[in-house]
């Protein structure tokens, strides 16, 4: 069955370059740029001036050449030099927003509540506190208790003697 499916394939078949074709076309590409280089060369100054106003702006392409657009929306992205940069704007405080504020402002509370609490200052403190004394009093009944019924096997047990 030919590819493609019953209807047979569509399209052509791949070509390939020869290498000797190739070889012949990067060497004519290599001279072309080798006497564009020598021809700026030659120019010298005039080349300079206006090189340094085609900087500026980049090339345009299509009608934006002749026609002047001031696009509020159009972003420009302008690479800057590491000796532009400015090292300062990163250690001045940056604004927080409203999470990030909000977060921090939850930590400090966190970290208030839990010194009150550990100070026993806090109405669950107290509460702690006092649940606590009931269960140390509780125990200590209990202990007591213990107590006085091992001592009473002692006795039980002396007098069957």
């Amino acid at each position: 069955m030919p590819r493609g499916g019953k209807k047979g394939h569509k399209g052509r078949g791949k070509q390939f370059s020869n290498p000797e074709e190739i070889d012949r076309q990067m060497k004519a590409q290599r001279e072309r740029e080798e006497n564009e280089g020598a021809e700026e060369k030659e120019s010298g100054s005039e080349s300079e001036e206006e090189t340094s106003s085609s900087d500026d702006e980049p090339k345009r392409k299509g009608v934006e050449g002749l026609i002047e657009i001031e696009n509020p929306n159009r972003v420009s992205h302008k690479s800057k030099k590491v000796a532009e940069l400015d090292v300062s704007a990163k250690e001045a405080p940056r604004e927080l927003s409203r999470r990030e504020r909000e977060e921090i402002e939850k930590q400090q509370a966190k970290e208030r509540y839990m010194k009150l609490h550990l100070e026993g200052k806090t109405e669950q403190a107290r509460a702690d506190l006092a649940r606590l004394a009931i269960i140390k009093k509780q125990r200590e009944d209990a202990a007591k208790k213990r107590e006085e019924q091992r001592k009473a096997k002692e006795e039980q047990s002396k007098a069957k003697r």
